[in-house]
């Protein structure tokens, strides 16, 4: 095959950038399971007219068609999902009869935008989902969970400290509706674009596109600008004057959240009344998540309340979730030099090969090694052992086993320590047994 030219936004890691990405993964997967999610994967694609109701998608989606189809094949009506959210909502309401209420999930998976491809944005990448969804009701304290379990998987990575903000969308249409909005929605999609164009920008699509006076809009644009790490928020959106019954009860939904999880993890969440969550399926507490100094990244995850996704016309099945954008985060980590990595392969030990009629035995010692949890691998050629041991420390690998007729022995090549071995008892420290990710230098130091 001929060499082919990188495709932009279908991101390949190299091995050490994989290390990391299984950190996350294994990570978010252990603390899911820990607060009781189980596991969950849907199909990879999903009827068009489900897909294009949800918000400012429709640009974005991936047709699904055969190469050779007939024109009259040409549009099944499927295309590649864009999150995960949207096909546990159908999952729910074809499983519904042998699901038990609430329903707790988590789903690690690939989805797919169509997307500019730029840093922390791609059009292939994996995302990390919890989601708890009721029948006709869910509880409150849902809410405040979700900042709660993510916050606890983002402590558990070397990564800079990372902050989850909080609104909600009743507070936000409550208060566009309060100030005479004839279309709450395209507000919530005008001040989402703070972060691309600014608070001119915003101001001049909340004329032209949401039909607001210049005062108004300017109304709109100081709510937005609150934030805080208390329920303060409250008295500063009381301030400017404003009232409508839906906007009150967005206040105290959003005072709970923020008391309720910086209660159980100090300091994970602050109110910020600029966050709006492009996606129309929000109805409640959204939330982003930024890592602190870095950002001009966006969000690594966010999520929300949706009461009326799932719904067959007699039930309807609420919900409440957060996604980790696993490939957004890693590929800061990799991108930004944040993390390193001990060595990119996993095996812990080289064993040497006297001779290739040797390699018998060889194998068996990589063996009895394996049947003890150690990961290691056979020398390729029984070159002298000088040669395996610059192998060995070319791959990260850091001991070298070398069998003898007279007694094993194995030698630290970082430290140039050799000392006898048994295969069935020898065990390196436990920071050499699997490769490990740490905060690099560069890093500041965590509070």
């Amino acid at each position: 095959m001929a060499r082919s030219s990188k495709l932009s936004g279908f991101p390949e890691w190299l091995p050490a950038g994989q290390v990391v990405e299984q950190l996350v993964l294994d990570t978010a997967r252990r603390v899911f399971e820990l607060h009781g999610f189980a596991g969950l994967e849907t199909r990879s694609v999903e009827p068009l007219e489900t897909m294009l109701r949800k918000g400012e998608i429709d640009k974005e989606v991936y047709v699904l068609r055969r190469l050779h189809a007939a024109q009259s094949e040409a549009d099944p009506g499927l295309g590649l999902h864009f999150d995960l959210t949207v096909p546990f909502a159908r999952y729910v309401l074809e499983h519904a009869g042998q699901l038990e209420f609430p329903f707790r999930r988590y789903q690690i998976q690939k989805v797919w935008r169509g997307e500019r491809p730029q840093e922390g944005r791609f059009r292939e990448f994996t995302q990390a989902d919890i989601d708890v969804v009721g029948r006709d009701a869910l509880s409150f304290h849902h809410e405040v969970e979700m900042a709660v379990v993510m916050s606890s998987v983002l402590a558990d990575l070397p990564i800079p400290p990372a902050v989850i903000q909080v609104n909600n969308r009743k507070l936000a249409e409550g208060f566009y509706r309060g100030v005479g909005a004839p279309d709450a929605a395209s507000v919530l999609r005008a001040i989402d674009k703070l972060d691309k164009i600014g608070a001119e920008g915003v101001a001049r699509l909340l004329e032209t596109d949401a039909g607001l006076s210049a005062s108004a809009a300017e109304t709109c644009l100081r709510m937005a600008s609150i934030r805080t790490v208390d329920d303060s928020f409250a008295d500063a959106v009381m301030s400017l004057g404003v009232a409508d019954p839906m906007m009150d009860e967005g206040v105290a939904e959003l005072a709970a959240v923020v008391t309720g999880a910086n209660a159980r993890r100090p300091g994970s969440v602050v109110a910020d009344l600029r966050i709006a969550r492009g996606l129309d399926y929000y109805t409640g507490t959204v939330y982003e998540t930024q890592l602190v100094g870095h950002e001009s990244v966006g969000s690594i995850a966010s999520g929300g309340r949706y009461d009326s996704l799932a719904s067959d016309g007699r039930q309807t099945y609420p919900g409440v979730g957060i996604s980790l954008g696993v490939t957004r985060l890693v590929s800061i980590l990799l991108g930004r030099d944040l993390v390193e990595v001990s060595r990119s392969v996993p095996s812990a030990v080289l064993v040497a090969v006297v001779d290739e009629d040797a390699r018998a035995d060889s194998e068996i010692v990589a063996s009895r090694l394996r049947a003890r949890g150690i990961p290691c691998e056979v020398a390729p050629a029984a070159d002298k052992f000088g040669k395996q041991i610059r192998h060995a420390d070319r791959r990260g690998i850091p001991f070298v086993w070398f069998p003898d007729v007279a007694g094993d022995t194995v030698k630290d090549i970082r430290t140039g320590d050799q000392v006898s071995a048994e295969a069935d008892s020898w065990s390196p420290h436990i920071s050499d047994l699997h490769p490990t990710v740490t905060p690099s230098s560069s890093q500041e130091a965590r509070p």
